[in-house]
């Protein structure tokens, strides 16, 4: 993807025998189409084959640079299963920024990037004129894959040499140690998530805690995964639709509770929880499972106030960061683990909160947040386009005249 000099987007391929049913299908339907019929059949993806940047493997693609200049680099982990570690053979990385926001500038060897996650760093070209390997490889997986792409000095008279740096692999301590050193930057003349003083994220008392907890249940005699004990099944109206043009039974709020339950029963619901416009939230994901999960909010930037390993429980808030944490729109949870985020919700609407593992989220690891507002003015939330294509129950009813 595109960045102010040099950019790394990194995906995840998947190579894997696909039933003779499936198989038909090939030549008339996309990857897509085939993955989720192959959930759905019961199957669990397979591990990936390999990793890509910007859509090649091994040394294939290029960066170039010039002896002496500083260059921003903008990498995203576009992939859909597999958190990785990004390095530069021989060079330092100094993050600069996490997903719009500004950092303090801590330099690290290598990083770790999560499904969904997005940094920006400065590398500098202060080294020897020759080529050097940059590198992603997959992190708290069953087995390492690697691929490298190739950092190119212009007056370059070598290619890349040595062994391929060091990075960790399964170790989670020095990745929670990392994630807990980024902070923002308060002197950068950034934008900032709220107007310029209006208020201190870590000086207002949340109104109330949702805690959200993954699990992987079967249902059905499937594997499915759901949160809070509620597995997602999407309906046949969408929900903003649904919502705007009151539709009954589409959903119902309140079909997630706000706290896991006791007990491992897990059911199917299209589910919604409801919230005012306005609350500040306290929100704890607990992760019970062996893998790590990367969690997203749609519509919202949020402050990553602590995590730590083990329950989380009301002590857990002396450990918070309530002076410089970063803002940001997907954060990880680690295996066995907690991340507690903070919240304003300023923005009316029906929001998506899902896992980027690709598919946890199609199977059900997924709900949506009903952030409602009696006043209904366009102040607080955009009237619906009068070219909305309208589908489901919603289907033959007018938009708006304006």
């Amino acid at each position: 993807m595109a960045a102010s000099e040099s950019g790394a987007a990194l995906r995840s391929q998947y190579l894997f025998q696909l039933p003779p049913e499936i198989s038909l299908y090939w030549p008339e339907t996309g990857i897509r189409e085939i993955t989720i019929r192959y959930l759905e059949s019961g199957h669990s993806l397979p591990f990936p084959d390999g990793l890509v940047i910007n859509g090649r493997g091994w040394n294939g693609y290029t960066f170039t640079v010039d002896p002496g200049r500083t260059y921003r680099f903008r990498v995203s982990n576009v992939g859909i299963s597999t958190s990785i570690n990004f390095r530069i053979q021989s060079h330092k990385l100094k993050l600069i920024e996490v997903e719009g926001s500004h950092t303090l500038q801590n330099t690290y060897h290598s990083f770790d990037i999560h499904l969904g996650q997005s940094y920006s760093f400065l590398v500098t070209a202060d080294q020897a004129p020759q080529d050097y390997y940059v590198v992603a490889s997959s992190r708290f997986a069953p087995r390492v894959l690697t691929t490298t792409a190739i950092l190119h000095y212009s007056n370059s008279r070598k290619g890349v040499s040595g062994p391929i740096p060091w990075a960790p692999t399964f170790q989670i301590a020095p990745s929670l140690m990392q994630a807990r050193s980024i902070r923002w930057n308060l002197t950068a003349s950034g934008p900032r998530p709220n107007p310029q003083g209006s208020y201190h994220y870590g000086m207002i008392t949340p109104s109330r805690t949702i805690m959200l907890a993954n699990s992987a249940p079967y249902i059905n005699g499937k594997q499915r995964y759901a949160v809070n004990g509620v597995s997602y099944v999407p309906p046949d109206t969408p929900l903003k639709l649904a919502d705007y043009f009151k539709i009954p039974g589409v959903f119902n709020l309140g079909s997630i509770p706000t706290r896991p339950p006791s007990g491992n029963n897990a059911y199917l619901q299209t589910s919604v929880m409801a919230a005012d416009f306005r609350e500040y939230v306290e929100i704890v994901f607990q992760n019970w499972e062996n893998t790590v999960q990367s969690w997203h909010i749609d519509g919202y930037s949020f402050f990553v106030v602590g995590m730590d390993g083990g329950q989380w429980t009301p002590d857990s808030r002396r450990s918070y960061n309530l002076i410089d944490a970063v803002s940001r729109c997907t954060t990880q949870v680690y295996p066995r683990s907690w991340t507690a985020i903070y919240m304003a919700l300023d923005n009316v609407g029906m929001w998506n909160i899902r896992s980027e593992n690709w598919a946890r989220q199609y199977l059900g690891q997924q709900f949506y947040l009903r952030v409602y507002s009696p006043a209904n003015s366009w102040r607080d939330e955009y009237p619906i386009p009068k070219h909305a294509l309208l589908c489901g129950r919603a289907r033959g009813r007018r938009t708006r005249p304006l």
